[in-house]
């Protein structure tokens, strides 16, 4: 029996890296496998597979985050200081995943399923969450940083009308990523685990 020591390896080594750069040591086809591995394997609920992701590259990456930052300028005016320069460096990057959420794939589960639809929501964020969370995992691992942002709702009409992206899907997360720019971030320290498992029955 293989052992899960590797894959609980590559989840300790992610982190939150924000000073990137447009050179990466894997290439873009690289990347987009790693994105497509995600879609097909993470696990979603009864199968219907309902993330979506859109990965920018280049001036399209470079596009969203001056977009997004005249928007948030607009917007939050007095918080600029503090994002103005984490923005900026959104744009040093080199791409951008966007995950989505498209609620209607839901629609094509027999009318048996009925009964959870009131979960469908709860189960859309859980389906999201772990596509990101390999996507992350993976780029981490072959060397490549990343972070994840909400810039939504702000980006979202803008992405609506370049990417013709149907106005029902869900925008849920930004990762961004590149090249990572000395150092990686040191792991955090861990406080409260005492409080995150209980065990009865031993």
């Amino acid at each position: 029996m293989a052992s899960s020591t590797p894959f609980l390896t590559a989840i300790a080594s992610r982190r939150s890296v924000y000073a990137l750069s447009k050179e990466t040591p894997i290439p873009n086809t690289r990347i987009l496998e790693l994105v497509t591995e995600a879609l097909k394997h993470a696990p979603s609920p009864f199968n219907v597979r309902s993330t979506r992701a859109i990965v920018l590259f280049g001036a399209e990456h470079e596009a969203l985050w001056e977009h997004a930052y005249k928007v948030t300028e607009e917007s939050t005016p007095a918080a600029m200081g503090i994002l103005g320069p984490k923005i900026k460096g959104f744009v040093a990057a080199k791409g951008t995943v966007l995950f989505f959420d498209d609620p209607s794939a839901y629609s094509l589960l027999p009318p048996r399923f009925q009964a959870h639809a009131k979960l469908y929501p709860d189960w859309e964020e859980h389906s999201s969450g772990m596509n990101q969370l390999i996507v992350w995992t993976a780029l981490a691992a072959e060397g490549v940083g990343a972070n994840l942002q909400h810039y939504q709702p702000g980006i979202t009409p803008y992405l609506q009308e370049k990417y013709r992206v149907d106005k029902s899907w869900r925008l849920k997360a930004q990762m961004v990523f590149g090249g990572v720019v000395g150092e990686v971030p040191g792991e955090k320290e861990k406080t409260h685990l005492e409080k995150s498992l209980m065990v009865y029955g031993q």
